[in-house]
């Protein structure tokens, strides 16, 4: 079948999807009128009104003594283009919530917003940039309350409230980096949230940093099953409690070599139990002579 779209509309498109897989980086030299004609064998003037198509979209742009190159993407500030933005990340994190990180691609956040995929690559370097922005929005979702008193009911409520966001967003843990943290607005405040848990007493910084980063990197390990677990649920249709009820009769004399018929180990014991075993090693630490 003859394809309908103009022989210039192919360019344009073809052209796109390289910068969108990142084929062709920002600065990176398009390719030039002949070398168009050449490849896609078309005549220049059609060459010519691919190239004037990419650059009107702003995808291109006239570099002094290189020609046309891939344009600079930006991404909006929320002042310029909040609503952009917002609505950008808002569609990610649904399309993340609904199938995984897997599913998030800017072509899906485009086909979900009703635009073209090269409209956000004006805007965001790549996919590593847009999961930054979801994974800072959904800290940004938190809502801290007044810290309760003592420094250890203070970082227990800072793991439980990291955890929630986890449950509500089971992609999150494997965007979380402890070694590599990036400074993004929703991610500082709760550092600075939880850090405060542990002024005034009298940890020197790379103790803080190290108590503070142990809690977060407990919370999102144990929260990197929260995906899995979700998954096998929907393929089974039974909760872990369910299913593991469901093979006592199979698994039971297996059970009983390590533990008790119906002892219970699932995700949210597992938390609070791994938790509280944490904060007995801190309070070692800090009421330390």
């Amino acid at each position: 079948m003859n394809d309908p779209q103009p022989p210039y509309l192919r360019i344009v498109a073809d052209i796109e999807r390289r910068i969108a897989d990142g084929q062709l980086r920002p600065g990176d030299p398009i390719p030039t009128t002949r070398a168009i004609m050449h490849e896609w064998g078309v005549a220049m003037a059609t060459a010519t009104k691919a190239l004037a198509a990419l650059k009107h979209a702003g995808a291109i742009e006239s570099a002094s003594r290189v020609g046309a190159v891939v344009a600079p993407r930006r991404l909006p500030s929320r002042s310029a283009g909040g609503l952009e933005r917002d609505r950008v990340v808002h569609a990610a994190m649904e399309i993340a919530d609904a199938d995984g990180l897997a599913a998030l691609s800017m072509r899906a956040v485009a086909a979900k917003l009703g635009v073209a995929t090269m409209t956000l690559y004006r805007h965001l370097e790549a996919k590593a940039e847009l999961t930054q922005l979801i994974a800072d929005a959904a800290f940004a979702e938190i809502s801290y309350p007044e810290p309760p008193p003592g420094w250890r009911s203070h970082l227990r409520v800072a793991a439980q409230l990291q955890w929630a966001t986890y449950q509500r967003h089971p992609w999150l843990p494997r965007l979380v980096s402890i070694t590599r943290p990036v400074t993004l607005p929703g991610l500082l405040a709760y550092g600075l949230w939880t850090l405060r848990a542990l002024d005034g007493l009298g940890l020197d910084s790379s103790t803080r940093m190290h108590t503070y980063a142990t809690m977060v990197n407990y919370v999102r390990g144990t929260a990197v099953n929260i995906e899995s677990e979700v998954g096998a649920e929907l393929d089974t249709g039974m909760t872990s409690r369910q299913w593991s009820t469901a093979r006592l009769s199979i698994d039971g004399p297996l059970i009983a070599q390590v533990a008790e018929p119906g002892t219970e180990l699932d995700l949210e014991s597992l938390f609070a139990f791994g938790l509280e075993r944490l904060l007995d090693g801190l309070t070692i630490l800090i009421t330390r002579p």
